[in-house]
């Protein structure tokens, strides 16, 4: 497995596990094994109610903790501040671990005009040793500019939707020039349309992989970090399978199509 390096420091796989819907017994059975597949970052969130599943996969895991990479979010409703460090300690609580690795503002809910008041706190959540590093996700550069006007802070990880019929052209392009990591949730899209994808399906076969293979390594090369889900085995250990080739620029440029 390659790694990105934040700009923290912090070091990430560029592939890493999506466990969203992924809840109880089966959830915790489904995470164990992507561990067991190779996975070291478990992306979740308060939202998804899952907090404690992953940590049972963690805790019943032969994978040491300091191995493992554990991320999750901050809800929207819970901006305000003292919400937002009540909140990140339940999420600790939930997981029964003792700190995040990375920890994300869910959505910037611009309307409701929090967000600066909730990235203070994962800041400061920071200091306290409860989160490695922090992130943001689903923000724009005007949400991102903002947080840097007012706390002096940038994260180090901006997750967003990013898969070939949204390539995020523009998102990336100033994610780069700022020193933030693009982390690719629903990677592959609506995997039962893409993945039929007649053109996708071409290139796929011309590099002897899958199409969620071939759309995982062109967001890879783009020098994004996609979070695939899967509950298959096979399907899990092939979603990893993407570091013995290269796309060429121009079937790149045929997928950023």
């Amino acid at each position: 497995m390659e790694t990105y390096t934040l700009r923290d420091g912090l070091k990430l796989p560029k592939v890493g596990f999506g466990t969203y819907k992924l809840n109880g017994a089966h959830g915790v059975s489904v995470i164990d094994s992507a561990i067991d597949q190779g996975y070291r970052l478990l992306d979740t969130a308060f939202n998804y109610e899952n907090e404690g599943a992953v940590g049972e996969a963690v805790e019943r895991s032969s994978v040491p903790r300091s191995e493992l990479l554990i991320s999750s979010k901050l809800p929207g409703r819970h901006h305000d501040y003292h919400e937002a460090i009540d909140t990140i300690q339940e999420s600790l609580y939930r997981a029964h671990l003792d700190y995040y690795d990375l920890y994300l503002i869910h959505w910037p809910n611009p309307k409701e005009d929090h967000y600066v008041e909730a990235w203070q706190a994962l800041i400061d959540a920071q200091k306290f040793g409860l989160i490695r590093s922090i992130g943001v996700s689903n923000f724009l550069p005007e949400h991102l500019d903002r947080l840097e006007k007012e706390t002096g802070v940038l994260p180090v990880i901006n997750q967003v939707e990013l898969h070939p019929y949204f390539n995020q052209e523009q998102q990336r392009k100033y994610d780069q020039e700022h020193g933030i990591l693009t982390q690719d949730w629903s990677p592959i899209g609506r995997a039962s349309e893409m993945l039929q994808n007649e053109t996708l399906k071409k290139l796929a076969a011309k590099y002897n992989k899958n199409v969620g293979q071939l759309i995982l390594r062109w967001e890879v090369q783009l020098g994004t970090l996609p979070i695939p889900k899967s509950s298959t085995p096979s399907r899990q250990k092939g979603n990893i399978d993407i570091f013995d080739f290269n796309i060429t620029e121009e079937d790149m440029k045929t997928i950023d199509s």
